[in-house]
């Protein structure tokens, strides 16, 4: 060994050994530069508690009358490193009364949170539980916390202070709109919200669980929200489903009067489901075109008279078309423009967050209750959130803030002058 003294932080003078043995280094390193970190790191921890047994007892072979604390053999303990624990030998001190003295090093080195996180990382990312030990960067026979049950056990530990953080954050951002919709997993229906705020962001707001898509579930939700921070006096624009329960729930809370725009996908989707194979390209060309024209009236038109046409052949298609028409053309009412119109026209914002969700999940065959429901999908849509861009038009978001909003804009306009 050679002792290197230098400045490991400012005004802090370090003394470490480092390994002057350069064919034992190159066949450590053979293996790679991690395993030769990984040993380095070995070697300088070891070399950290003995500086702290010799705090205390003094230095290894000299005496030292005024001692206060002696050695005390070494038994095996464990460390985090890479995921995992790993079995080292500690060596033990004891005061002169007998009293066990712990070493301030070691405690550093068994902080689980580097381990919680390193599971949470790999969970995450599609590693099974099962599988886990195999994607460990540093194997050892003694490696422990590898197992499928420590796994689960720790995966559940950090979800637990994720979804503290995630499920209660404040929602005090000014949300232009706001999406709602419905995910399905197992006997399970979670509804989720998305907002958007003015510069074009998204942000899932909140999660809830339930039997079905019903009336309760949803004013949990949006109770929830508004509990949180999201203001019911503010006037946004609501993009739903065309859950009914969902939006007597958003009258309810929000009234009447807010704007609400259910998808122009789910509805096209709810046509085509009554009709025969042959005739749903031609009704969804149709219906695609009609929802294309800028003027709402001409949309409408449009619309029912595509209705009519089906009324003979497919009543039921035809009142699947009729039915809360109107609010599938919020967007044209409110004149909101192009690339904007169509992203604020269907829930697929929140789709692709529900699709990154049940990728997260697809690997649960077994759920067996609603917290361990919640708790995954909590995992997928803070996945889905990392990966979140601006929207689609959102240069064009002040031609909506103007929209819903202008009344209130003029207001403080006009007050700004009085004053």
């Amino acid at each position: 060994m050679q002792v290197y003294h230098g400045e490991a932080g400012k005004g802090n003078n370090k003394t470490i050994e480092i390994i002057k043995d350069y064919e034992q280094l190159e066949m450590i390193a053979n293996e790679g530069l991690l395993t030769l970190s990984i040993e380095l790191g070995i070697t300088v921890m070891k070399q950290m508690f003995e500086a702290d047994v010799a705090a205390h007892a003094g230095p290894k072979g000299k005496h030292h009358s005024q001692r206060e604390a002696y050695r005390h053999g070494k038994e095996k303990t464990k460390v985090v490193l890479g995921g995992a624990k790993l079995s080292v030998d500690r060596p033990r001190v004891r005061s002169i009364d007998g009293t066990e003295i712990p070493l301030s090093s070691l405690a550093m080195f068994q902080k689980d949170d580097p381990l919680t996180q390193a599971v949470l990382r790999r969970v995450l990312q599609g590693v099974s539980m099962r599988a886990y030990g195999r994607t460990i960067d540093y194997k050892d026979e003694e490696s422990e916390c590898v197992s499928k049950s420590e796994v689960n056990r720790r995966f559940i530990q950090g979800m637990e202070c994720e979804m503290e953080t995630f499920l209660t954050r404040r929602l005090d951002e000014d949300y232009i709109a706001v999406l709602i919709d419905g995910l399905q997993v197992g006997e399970w229906t979670v509804i989720a919200a998305m907002g958007i705020v003015n510069t074009g962001e998204k942000k899932v707001l909140g999660l809830m669980d339930g039997a079905t898509e019903n009336s309760t579930v949803c004013k949990s939700l949006l109770g929830n929200l508004v509990d949180r921070g999201l203001d019911p006096a503010v006037r946004r624009l609501y993009i739903i489903d065309g859950s009914k329960a969902l939006r007597r729930s958003i009258k309810d809370i929000f009234g009447d009067a807010v704007p609400v725009q259910r998808c122009q996908v789910h509805k096209k989707r709810n046509v085509l489901g009554h009709l025969p194979e042959s005739e749903r390209a031609n009704i969804s060309k149709q219906m695609t075109l009609a929802y294309r024209e800028f003027d709402e009236d001409i949309a409408l038109k449009k619309l029912n008279l595509l209705a009519d046409n089906l009324e003979y052949r497919y009543p039921s298609a035809a009142a699947s078309l009729r039915e809360g028409l109107e609010e599938t053309l919020t967007v044209h009412r409110l004149k909101v423009p192009g690339l904007l119109r169509m992203t604020l026209c269907s829930t697929n914002c929140i789709e692709s967050a529900n699709s990154v969700a049940r990728q997260t999940i697809s690997r649960v065959k077994n759920w067996q209750n609603g917290t361990q429901v919640i708790r995954w999908v909590t995992a997928g849509f803070l996945q889905a959130e990392r990966g979140f861009i601006r929207i689609k038009g959102y240069r064009q978001l002040p031609f909506l803030i103007n929209a819903i909003r202008g009344d209130e804009v003029l207001q403080t306009e006009s007050c700004a002058q009085v004053s």
